[in-house]
């Protein structure tokens, strides 16, 4: 066990691939997660091995115990005792996996440890006989806290098992995947002409895939061109035991009912990959379970992670996941009911997509990511670490970005991940697009990002009218709505030139095309009034000057300054100290572009004035540890209360690049704290606890609302979390 004296290990108990078991798949993409999330804790595995099979395991398996050997059981125990670097064990717990009657050797195992023990109850059965109640409680009574997947099995546990333990729910992770329909996804599969259901797993008698089989003739009489994907081998302990009976059972099924075209067997163990690529090509994914108290089931929390339609058997698990917003429950051993129910689902493509994308979005907190944040929040009550769950910035991802902008900007708004061409297209959108293109363009210089910066400066100009406004909105068209023009759209517009051609390293073409717009845009300054649109247009104007120092310049810099210093003066009060009556959205950039005006003049009323409007900002909006912005559901008035919800990110990302910047000029290590801690919305740290980036496109979902997450990846918000990424370190 040799590690740098600073690392501290999670230990994780149970069995690990390469063995082939749900387990095994599970310990490593919850350790692996962890890894990837967590820079002060590393992962490290004791891994459990049935007694005839050796296994080349990873090197992060650093202890085994052969599952039938109970002194290795307690041997094991000892070492990590005796281990410094292991902090705390994580014991992912299935009966079968461990030795002795009712997996009754972790018993011993348990008894020995001295670290902190959080136990992950894969299994957990109503109405036990009194050995297996004993057994459980027992591994309660050693545990400091035991860790379930559905609400079910803490009642259960409370109430069958009488447990006192501190329980605690944590759904059963899934992949992260952009939501696709299945005729995309049928398309990187040879069955793109089939209506596909499926099912997937490691097979064994309890599946009853027979009575799904025994419904195809019906539905075949409708739909021809079914096909059954039956994915998974069958389950090593099965094979052991019975050989490959049970399949044998199903491919004679197949023969005689004359299914051999409408099934097929995917006979090997399901790599994650092969996983996504056929529950994405699948029309319904089927769970037909004979189990009735089967209390999680990862296959049906996959399928319904990739957006599918789901029919099942009514489970324990399944009763608690599928509402009839996002399924039918059939049932048991009743091929009838699963005959009408696939026929219905495949008589309705609008329902079964409806289905889907319910299915999607109820599943984003059992994202791992999310799932990783929930066992963060136990593992930190019992590590004694400080900051231990700090979170690791994501590496820069522009594809979704990319995905949103065609040659002529950067489209509106997208359905899920998927941009929507009838929204047209935003100036607001371009200039912070721009904005965020040249930030990473000044660090990288790639020829990419130098396309994507022409393409929304050309949008820009297209935009702007004789008398140097800039319009906002363009229709699918690229038609301009002459009707309504935006003082903010116009000080965003300004803000992206100034910044474009303050930077050294942006190419001179760039710069001088940006500069023309930027003089013509001068002129309509004069009758801006709008709080935000005048600080966006001083902090466009500071860039300018710091390119092109000006007397003319700087002094509108100071008379927009003084405009809002005025107002400033006129709505505060000792208890209120802000610049109107009410707090609404971008907030941050008032006192950001005070502070800027400060830089620029060097007026310390600038910066006396941004400290105190931006403290009072802080107080309202970090709370209990966390940024909680102000909700665009009713925003906050004076006097009145403020809204908790539908929280953006555009005004999260405002805060993150304020407090940057007031920590840069004040040199309050407090502000740049903060900064982190409002950065840390979009990767959990919120009211919701669930990550608004996604990390999987590259995108960053529309906003957080009192129970769910809006799962659309709008260029706003994209643009938004990317303008944030920027302001703190790669």
């Amino acid at each position: 066990m040799k590690a740098r004296k600073t690392s501290s290990w999670v230990l994780y108990v149970g069995t690990y691939p390469p063995r082939e078991c749900g387990i095994a798949t599970f310990t490593r993409d919850l350790a692996m997660t962890v890894n990837k999330k967590v820079p002060l804790v590393k992962s490290k595995i004791l891994a459990i091995n049935d007694n005839t099979n050796i296994y080349d395991y990873p090197e992060e398996v650093i202890l085994q115990i052969n599952d039938s050997n109970v002194r290795e059981y307690i041997d094991a125990a000892r070492k990590i005792n005796e281990s410094d670097l292991i902090k705390l064990v994580n014991i992912q717990h299935e009966f079968g996996i461990f030795g002795g009657e009712y997996g009754g050797y972790i018993i011993p195992f348990l008894k020995t440890l001295k670290k902190p023990v959080v136990t992950t109850l894969h299994t957990v059965l109503p109405n036990p006989d009194e050995k297996r109640k004993r057994i459980v409680r027992l591994i309660a009574e050693n545990s400091s806290c035991l860790v379930v997947m559905a609400n079910e099995a803490v009642r259960i546990l409370k109430k069958d098992y009488k447990l006192k333990t501190d329980i605690v729910v944590i759904p059963h992770g899934v992949p992260e995947v952009p939501f696709i329909s299945s005729t995309e996804g049928k398309a990187k599969t040879r069955y793109k002409d089939r209506l596909i259901i499926s099912s997937f797993g490691m097979m064994n008698p309890s599946k009853g895939y027979e009575y799904v089989i025994d419904a195809l003739p019906r539905v075949i009489k409708e739909f021809p061109n079914i096909l059954y994907l039956i994915i998974g081998e069958t389950h090593p302990l099965i094979r052991k035991k019975e050989g490959e009976r049970y399949r044998v059972f199903l491919e004679n099924k197949v023969r005689e009912l004359g299914l051999k075209n409408n099934v097929k067997f995917y006979n090997k163990y399901a790599r994650l990959s092969g996983i996504i690529k056929y529950l994405r090509a699948s029309d319904i994914y089927i769970s037909s379970s004979l189990n009735p108290a089967q209390i999680v089931s990862g296959t049906l929390s996959y399928a319904m992670g990739c957006g599918r339609a789901v029919i099942s058997t009514p489970f324990l698990y399944a009763k608690e996941v599928i509402t009839p917003d996002k399924g039918i429950l059939v049932e048991f051993n009743n091929p009838e009911a699963f005959a009408e129910a696939i026929i219905n689902l495949l008589s309705d493509s609008e329902l079964r997509e409806r289905m889907g994308r319910n299915s999607y979005a109820s599943t984003r907190q059992m994202t791992w990511p999310n799932v990783v944040l929930s066992y963060g929040e136990v593992f930190g009550r019992y590590l004694k670490i400080e900051g231990v769950y700090t979170r690791v910035f994501p590496r820069l991802k522009f594809s979704h970005l990319t995905s949103l902008t065609d040659d002529f900007g950067i489209l509106q708004f997208a359905r899920h991940t998927k941009a929507d061409k009838q929204s047209g297209y935003s100036v607001d959108d371009s200039a912070r697009a721009m904005i965020v293109c040249c930030m990473y363009y000044a660090l990288r210089g790639l020829e990419s990002t130098r396309r994507l910066i022409r393409i929304y400066l050309n949008f820009i100009k297209y935009v702007q009218r004789d008398d140097g406004r800039f319009y906002n909105f363009v229709n699918h068209k690229r038609e301009i709505d002459h009707d309504h023009w935006s003082e903010d759209s116009h000080g965003r517009a300004l803000w992206a030139l100034g910044y474009l051609i303050s930077l050294e390293t942006i190419p001179s073409n760039l710069k001088d095309d940006a500069e023309r717009l930027f003089i013509r845009a001068l002129e309509p300054l004069k009758g801006i009034r709008s709080p935000r649109a005048v600080a966006f247009s001083v902090i466009g104007l500071h860039y300018y000057n710091k390119a092109r120092p000006s007397s003319d310049i700087l002094n509108q810099i100071r008379e927009l300054a003084d405009y809002l210093v005025l107002l400033y003066e006129q709505h505060s009060s000792d208890d209120w100290q802000w610049f109107e009556e009410h707090l609404t959205y971008s907030n941050s950039k008032l006192p950001e572009a005070l502070f800027y005006a400060y830089l620029t003049t060097g007026n310390k009323k600038y910066r006396r004035i941004a400290e105190s409007t931006l403290d009072f900002l802080i107080s309202l909006t970090f709370l209990d540890g966390r940024f909680v912005p102000i909700g665009q559901d009713g925003w906050y008035f004076k006097d009145g209360h403020r809204a908790h919800f539908d929280q953006q990110p555009v005004d999260t990302a405002s805060m993150v690049l304020t407090l940057i910047l007031a920590g840069n000029i004040t040199k309050k290590e407090e502000y740049y704290k903060k900064g982190l801690k409002a950065f840390n919305w979009f990767l959990g740290d919120n009211s919701l606890n669930q990550v608004i980036y996604d990390e999987s496109t590259g995108g960053c979902h529309d906003g957080l609302g009192e129970f769910s997450i809006n799962l659309n990846e709008g260029a706003e918000s994209t643009i938004s979390y990317l303008m944030a990424r920027l302001s703190l370190p790669l």
